[in-house]
């Protein structure tokens, strides 16, 4: 009796006893946890306030995504309180802290990023968050500290993680266009060294193309050496770029040479970009050849060598090459080409190919073609008024806007004041009314190009107006936020004509929340299938990283948003971008989402990012990346990947159009 009485005691007592509480270790991500939702409403709604109680929570998940919330709010205020956070006992909250630090880009964070840099670590446990450190400083430290940056020596090949900060520590000063011989050399010595990893070697690849004002001259041997031997294509797709501006002789022979032995249409591209800094006739046999090449990237990259550097006596040539079986884009680039080059003297040649034009305009039934054709009309400047007959009332926004921008083009010319010399008064008279036109004519595409028409510096459309009333009525007739990048071109040229400085540029304020139920039931590595005109394009989904742009990139294409959109925008080596409505970047929906930028790099093909015309401006547009974009990083939201198809994403062309968007809803 006495044994069970205790026994009965004991039992008691453990039920009285609080539990012990288990200390949190771990970072998730599970956006049913309405604590973390709340954070993200809270960054959504940037109430900075309201995530600073989050810092001292016990668990890091929230630490964690309270500090992120920085690296996409951008506000200096939150310095001192993220400071702390770098000397966390969970190593994923000192990386968001550090990085959110980084993106503020304040030098007064320097000082706390330096003392944080844990240099006693010989266990490797502070690895990734002293690499966050030396990045963040590169975005935001001073110029004295890129010299300890870049002459640390002390770092092996294999130490992997933080080789990878120093390299992107020099190359985000060099971001900030801060530079030093000693950053350049220890670039060079990465990326000559095999050893180094493959990341690694990218991004110094990647500072060397992307550094301005670097001094190449006393490596151009050694790079010719590098890309020779490089196996890394989209290393070697970086590195051709530099070489050819060294403008040497030995530059030249390496770069012709790797064209011939190159398998890889990428590296070709921008070995073709290259070589466009060395003397005409030494290169252009290969860009004739290149023409015909039956990949859209390589002839279309050749015709626009002949539009930037052709001469005057190889312009009959460009216009009969035009005439041959090519695809469009370039045969109209070859046009343009012609009618940049031939003299205004050859009166009977220049009026023949703006002729051939004018002819191609009105019988081509595709509206890219149309606005191309007018981008090259808009090289000789008497053709303003054709261009504004042929496609100021077009059916297509895509045209309509085409047709100011080649106004613009045509307004932009050094000789264009010289095509009409006593009667330019007449014809400024005569812009400035159609730039009035536009913008009374309520399109933002063709308001937002008249708005910066009048800002150019030189044709003094000051003196062509009455009245201001007329942007200010325009501006108050747009939507806010769909229409914030045409207002605020409207905003530019109010106070470039009221003599102001500097002028104060419409953020959109929160509009929109993010759909918790439907984020919550995307998880992650979700499927979704873009079918298009070449073929199925499989991207994976990243709502862990990007909850509220996967939660509003579903929606859209849950509801046929994207169906039958076009790509309207192809830039070789870089991007295709879809999902405007208008079809030309100027549309958007009557609402924005916030930008989610966290720790993430545009280091790879194949990453899935949204457009945006500023931070927090974003909605339906997205772009897929072709290669490494490291510029693009901190700025543009990450949502995703390619997983199949990267050789469809190589073959969109502009005009090409997403049939539709399907998800699969349980990933495999």
């Amino acid at each position: 009796m006495r044994l069970l009485i205790f026994g009965l005691f004991i039992l008691l007592l453990g039920f009285c006893t609080p539990p012990v509480n288990e200390k949190l270790t771990e970072v998730r991500t599970s956006f049913s946890d309405s604590l973390l939702q709340q954070i993200y409403d809270y960054q959504d709604h940037q109430q900075t306030d309201s995530l600073f109680s989050y810092f001292r929570s016990p668990d890091p998940s929230y630490r964690y995504a309270a500090a992120l919330a920085f690296s996409s709010i951008k506000d200096s205020t939150a310095i001192d309180s993220l400071l702390p956070l770098l000397k966390d006992e969970i190593e994923k909250v000192r990386v968001a802290a550090a990085y959110s630090l980084g993106q503020i880009g304040s030098a007064r964070a320097e000082g706390a990023l330096i003392k944080a840099f844990n240099q006693y670590d010989t266990a490797g446990i502070w690895n990734q968050t002293n690499a966050a450190i030396l990045e963040a400083i590169g975005k935001c430290g001073t110029p004295k500290f890129l010299e300890a940056l870049s002459t640390i020596k002390t770092y092996q090949p294999t130490d992997t993680v933080l080789v990878e900060g120093q390299a992107w520590g020099i190359f985000r000063y060099a971001q900030r266009s801060i530079i030093s011989p000693e950053g350049t050399a220890t670039m060079l010595r990465f990326i000559s060294n095999p050893a180094y990893p493959v990341k690694v070697r990218l991004i110094a690849s990647y500072y060397l193309y992307r550094g301005k004002d670097l001094d190449l001259s006393a490596s151009v041997s050694d790079i010719a050496q590098i890309l020779a031997r490089e196996d890394n294509p989209m290393v070697r797709l970086n590195l051709v770029i530099p070489l050819g501006r060294t403008k040497d002789p030995i530059a030249l022979n390496a770069l012709l040479n790797q064209y011939n032995l190159e398998p890889e249409i990428q590296v070709k591209a921008n070995i073709l970009r290259a070589l466009a800094n060395f003397d005409y006739e030494s290169v252009k046999a290969l860009y004739f050849t290149a023409l015909n090449d039956p990949n859209y990237h390589i002839s279309r990259t050749a015709a626009q060598f002949f539009v930037d550097y052709g001469q005057p006596v190889e312009a009959r040539n460009y216009w009969e090459k035009a005439k041959d079986s090519l695809n469009w884009e370039t045969q109209v680039l070859l046009y343009t080409a012609a009618n940049r080059h031939t003299s205004d003297s050859m009166s009977y040649t220049k009026g023949a190919i703006n002729q051939e034009l004018r002819q191609r305009f009105e019988q081509s039934t595709n509206p890219y073609e149309k606005a191309a054709t007018l981008t090259a009309l808009g090289e000789f400047g008497w053709n303003y008024r054709n261009i504004k007959e042929m496609g100021f009332n077009a059916m297509e926004e895509v045209v309509r806007t085409a047709c100011m921008e080649a106004i613009a083009k045509a307004t932009k010319k050094p000789e264009f004041r010289q095509y009409f010399g006593i009667s330019y008064r007449r014809v400024r008279q005569e812009i400035s009314n159609y730039c009035v036109e536009a913008i009374n004519k309520g399109d933002v595409g063709m308001m937002a190009i008249a708005a910066e028409i009048f800002r150019e510096p030189g044709l003094n459309f000051r003196g062509t107006i009455d009245s201001l009333a007329f942007l200010e009525n325009a501006m108050a007739k747009l939507e806010l936020p769909r229409d914030i990048e045409t207002f605020n071109e409207l905003k530019k040229t109010l106070d470039f004509f009221q003599d102001k400085k500097d002028t104060k540029l419409e953020k959109p304020a929160y509009n929109h929340p993010i759909d918790w139920t439907l984020a919550a039931s995307i998880q992650e590595g979700t499927q979704v299938t873009i079918e298009t005109t070449r073929g199925k394009i499989v991207l994976e989904l990243w709502p862990d990283f990007a909850p509220g742009t996967v939660a509003n990139f579903v929606s859209l294409l849950r509801s046929g948003f994207y169906d039958d959109k076009a790509f309207h925008r192809v830039v070789t080596n870089f991007v295709i971008q879809g999902g405007c409505p208008r079809g030309d970047g100027y549309g958007s929906l009557d609402y924005s989402i916030r930008s989610e930028l966290p720790y993430l790099h545009y280091d790879q093909p194949g990453l899935i990012g949204m457009a945006s015309s500023g931070n927090h401006t974003e909605c339906t547009q997205f772009f897929i990346t072709h290669a490494p974009a490291l510029h693009l990083d901190g700025n543009y939201t990450i949502f995703g990947k390619v997983v199949s198809g990267m050789e469809v994403v190589n073959q969109i062309r502009i005009g090409d159009r997403i049939e539709k968007i399907t998800i699969q809803e349980e990933p495999q």
